[in-house]
């Protein structure tokens, strides 16, 4: 059956996204990871991973800062330190951090031998890290969140335990270290729960896709010469938005010969007529993220251009042919061109050109396609894995290239692409031009000579 894909409102005439069951979920599969490890307790600061546990969130425009941190124990349910009256706001519209602790979950009328029943505390809590260092040294705020996380794990006699972190500040490092806790990698924890998406991560995933399939179709009728990346950059994101996207991560825009090598980064540069121009799109639609190339000719395409996409596509097509549970991520890449094949000295070079990656509340997660490590460490594909492809090809005069990318969820029988803006070939956008002899094609060179005896191909003396 095909993964539905909703209108962004809740009805009460069809069974759509169930939030309830997405925290719960969520937070089941980093239960069962944490179990698995050999930590007491993992400590977040990585916005994505404090939404997974934690269903908060107060916007992207602090996703840099490290300010906010969520703390998971073995006995208890998330603690989240935020940032000001954030942390009010969760306790009003966030039930489920309501009552975090042991003492909540025991039974009331068991005897306590003459003591006051401990009272269960939020699991919303003011609380802020160091700014990125803005706070000066000497405030001690490294101190107060180490005294903070050193507090909940004496109480449930976790303190000897390891306590995995994400991604951390040193004076917060440091920090926790003074307070005698032991801090290790809790980014893995982390990762494998997320390795597998539940179905309504998949749905979200899939509208996610399905709105970018939309700013796609904007950008093709936008497309013609005059036209700058940047330009294109806005109206995609304004297509977004308008579609009620949460977040607009990224578009790259790359036109002409700004296209081999791959610069990653779009620029004000006009596009000219027969152009080749490529666009990642990368939003958030309630968290879960798209990674979404498409690559057009902009009123016309070289051959050489036309042979760079056909190279792109079977690349593509060769490996997600071969998507089903059980493969590998090895069996993936080994059917994908070596770095010396295109033009790079080795794989760390050419690295992200022919790759793949999971996609979910980031852009890059499990599990990850690349010739540079998977050939040596494969991870096998699962049922429930989300995961973009991408390939590139550049074209054989130098100009041009080609980058196609599809995002793809692993399903028991194989699997269903769920980005749907047609890329089987290249796409010419733009005005179609006429000449006296009709129809100008699609199909020719963006330098033309053919008004000479060598251009028509007649025999010279």
């Amino acid at each position: 059956m095909p993964i539905a894909t909703f209108g962004p409102n809740a009805v009460d005439w069809e069974t759509r996204i169930d939030h309830e069951r997405l925290r719960t979920q969520r937070l089941q599969r980093l239960r069962e990871q944490l179990d698995k490890s050999s930590l007491g307790a993992v400590l977040a600061f990585d916005f994505a991973n404090i939404r997974y546990m934690s269903a908060t969130h107060i916007g992207t425009w602090a996703m840099d800062k490290l300010i906010r941190f969520s703390l998971l124990t073995r006995t208890t349910d998330p603690i989240v330190w935020d940032f000001g009256s954030a942390a009010k706001h969760h306790e009003l519209y966030n039930p489920w951090l309501a009552t975090t602790t042991a003492e909540a979950d025991a039974d009331p009328h068991a005897p306590h031998h003459g003591a006051v029943r401990p009272r269960a505390e939020s699991g919303a809590r003011a609380g802020i890290s160091t700014l990125r260092g803005a706070f000066h040294p000497d405030a001690g705020i490294a101190d107060d969140v180490a005294a903070k996380i050193k507090r909940e794990l004496e109480k449930f006699g976790l303190l000897n335990e390891p306590l995995g972190v994400d991604v951390i500040e040193l004076p917060i490092l440091a920090a926790l270290q003074r307070a005698g806790i032991t801090v290790t990698d809790g980014q893995q924890v982390f990762m494998e729960a997320r390795r597998v998406k539940t179905t309504d991560e998949i749905s979200l995933l899939t509208q996610a896709a399905s709105m970018v399939d939309a700013a796609y179709d904007d950008l093709y009728q936008f497309l013609r010469p005059g036209v700058r990346e940047n330009e294109c950059v806005g109206l995609v994101s304004k297509s977004l938005y308008d579609l009620g996207s949460e977040y607009v991560e990224g578009v790259n825009a790359i036109s002409g010969e700004r296209c081999s090598p791959h610069p990653h980064v779009f620029s004000d540069r006009l596009i000219r007529p027969g152009d080749p121009a490529f666009f990642d799109i990368l939003h958030s639609h309630q968290g879960y993220r798209t990674c979404y190339y498409r690559t057009f000719a902009v009123g016309s395409a070289s051959r050489a251009q036309r042979d760079a996409y056909v190279r792109a596509r079977e690349y593509m097509d060769h490996a997600i042919a071969l998507v089903r549970p059980g493969a590998t991520t090895a069996d993936i890449v080994s059917v994908w061109p070596t770095a010396q094949e295109f033009g790079f000295a080795d794989e760390e070079a050419a690295f992200a050109l022919q790759y793949g990656h999971g996609v979910g509340l980031s852009i890059w997660e499990k599990p990850i396609f690349s010739r540079l490590v998977s050939l040596e460490h494969p991870e096998v594909l699962e049922v429930g894995n989300v995961f973009a492809l991408e390939t590139y090809w550049p074209s054989a005069d130098g100009i041009g290239a080609a980058r196609i990318e599809e995002e793809l969820v692993v399903t028991p029988e194989g699997c269903e692409v769920i980005t749907k803006f047609p890329a089987e070939d290249l796409l010419v956008a733009g005005p179609r031009y006429i000449a006296v002899n009709g129809p100008l094609s699609t199909a020719r060179e963006s330098q033309s000579h053919l008004n000479t005896p060598a251009g028509r191909g007649e025999a010279t003396a």
